[in-house]
């Protein structure tokens, strides 16, 4: 069993990038290729930004699945941000902790973010075609925890990810998926590519939701618990690269007919990592617990 593919989402909903080598953080991956500025790391990690309404409610592509054709490359530490059509010109956003601090509010979680100001947000607005958005980054100083019924330690932090800093997906498991879609649509063929299920790491095994079975693994030098299986929502019917939703519903409707629980519909595993070294593409994955 090996890692096969690195991905950080610097906004949340938005497009990820690829890696392939990643440094653990507390609150996510970040690009281990990061430039350095004035000799001290600025570090950029995974869904350390996000959309939110006027009222600071996050936004994602739930009910705005355009945003999954914004597209984002990092130099230097800041963030480029461009659209998939073209429509508007590419805006160089430099990430401000001086600017304006607002509440802001994921899911159950209030916590203070530090606005990024009107030319960006006025840009998601043009290409994305809404009212009212603005950009937010998190704050360094306001810590949102983890849920404490999974973290491993009292105020683990966690960036603007719906509510873990890692999400594991298994490649046997995508295939047992595909498969059973080839056999439900035998004239057409639906997409289900991995993109759809938005993980940081991914894994090849042999066997098809293995994950399931992991409480604590080891991937590299790194060790990572594993809490709770991933809750699955309409995004997963929704391009990657379009933002257009699938007519048939799919993969979701395939899935909730053999993933299906009490508490949702099920791919992936959340995690959380026990300690903070580097992962590379093709490190090997050992299960310490079952």
């Amino acid at each position: 069993m090996k890692l096969t593919d690195l991905f950080i989402y610097p906004i949340k909903s938005c497009q990820g990038i690829s890696l392939t080598k990643a440094q653990i953080t507390p609150r996510g991956l970040t690009d281990y290729q990061q430039a350095k500025i004035d000799d001290q790391k600025v570090t950029l990690y995974d869904r350390q930004f996000m959309l939110v309404d006027k009222k600071g409610n996050f936004i994602t592509q739930r009910q705005y699945p355009q945003l999954a054709t914004v597209l984002i490359e990092i130099k230097e530490n800041n963030l480029y941000l461009n659209i998939e059509n073209n429509s508007i010109s590419t805006f160089e956003l430099i990430p401000d902790n001086s600017k304006t601090k607002v509440k802001v509010k994921v899911w159950r979680d209030q916590t203070i973010a530090i606005d990024q100001g009107d030319e960006v947000a006025k840009w998601f607005q043009e290409a994305l075609k809404l009212d009212i958005c603005r950009l937010v980054k998190q704050s360094d100083e306001h810590i949102r925890p983890i849920n404490s019924r999974y973290s491993t330690q009292r105020n683990q932090p966690v960036s603007f990810a719906d509510g873990y800093p890692f999400l594991l997906t298994n490649t046997a498991s995508l295939e047992d998926l595909r498969q059973r879609l080839n056999q439900k649509y035998t004239e057409e063929q639906v997409l289900c590519n991995m993109n759809l299920f938005r993980p940081n790491i991914v894994v090849e095994t042999n066997e098809a939701f293995i994950e399931d079975t992991w409480k604590q693994i080891k991937i590299g030098n790194n060790e990572f618990a594993v809490v709770k299986p991933c809750t699955r929502c309409i995004i997963t019917t929704t391009n990657q690269k379009t933002g257009q939703r699938n007519s048939l519903k799919e993969p979701l409707l395939t899935l909730s007919g053999f993933r299906n629980t009490q508490d949702g519909i099920m791919f992936g595993q959340n995690m959380i990592a026990l300690n903070q070294n580097t992962l590379t593409l093709g490190d090997v994955l050992e299960v310490i617990k079952n």
